[in-house]
């Protein structure tokens, strides 16, 4: 070979691979950057009025109460990211504009600025409020979103039941029907767990 003599092409099964590969790299990377997250704790404000959001739930580490999301009119909010650890999980929920809230009968600890709050006793000795949580029922399943209803309104099923089909102009992560759902409306008192 001289100088002027080109380089011969490489030969076709590298030429092949290397132009399918470009390609699935891209669509890779394009997969991963787009994806939702798999599962969830979701909150669906399908109110008129802005809300307050404080949740509880026990980890491996014991009980803990957190707060405050604030969720807007006909927006959805994600509480927990990944995949659900627990069973049970219990919210409390403030009507900012036009009043009440969303309670129940297991009383946790709450405050009225931002919080994280581990444990639920002493309440009160320890500086905090006792605040009437309602309970949700995630059967086990690995992802759930509640919905909030304005009084008088009916939710698309009863609190604590798996979600039968999506609900329209409420916007899901994983682009399909939640894996639970609950319609709940102010003063809502969920069944308690057996």
């Amino acid at each position: 070979m001289t100088k002027s003599d080109p380089l011969p092409p490489p030969p076709v099964s590298l030429r092949a691979s290397t132009a399918g590969l470009l390609p699935a790299l891209g669509i890779l990377i394009l997969c991963l950057w787009s994806a939702p997250a798999a599962a969830d704790f979701r909150l669906c404000n399908n109110t008129s009025s802005r809300v307050g959001i404080a949740l509880g739930y026990k980890d491996a580490e014991g009980w803990t109460t957190e707060g405050w999301w604030n969720v807007s009119s006909r927006a959805c909010e994600t509480l927990l990211r990944g995949t659900l650890i627990a069973r049970y999980y219990y919210i409390y929920a403030l009507d900012y504009d036009h009043g009440g809230e969303w309670s129940g009968q297991a009383f946790m600890c709450s405050r009225d600025k931002e919080f994280t709050i581990r444990g639920t006793d002493n309440c009160l000795a320890r500086g905090f409020d006792r605040t009437g949580f309602f309970e949700i029922d995630t059967g086990d399943q690995r992802a759930w979103t509640v919905q909030l209803t304005e009084s008088g309104e009916h939710g698309p099923q009863m609190p604590g039941m798996p979600s039968q089909g999506s609900f329209p102009g409420l916007p899901d992560p994983a682009g399909g029907t939640p894996p639970g759902a609950s319609g709940l409306t102010p003063g809502a008192l969920p069944g308690r767990k057996p």
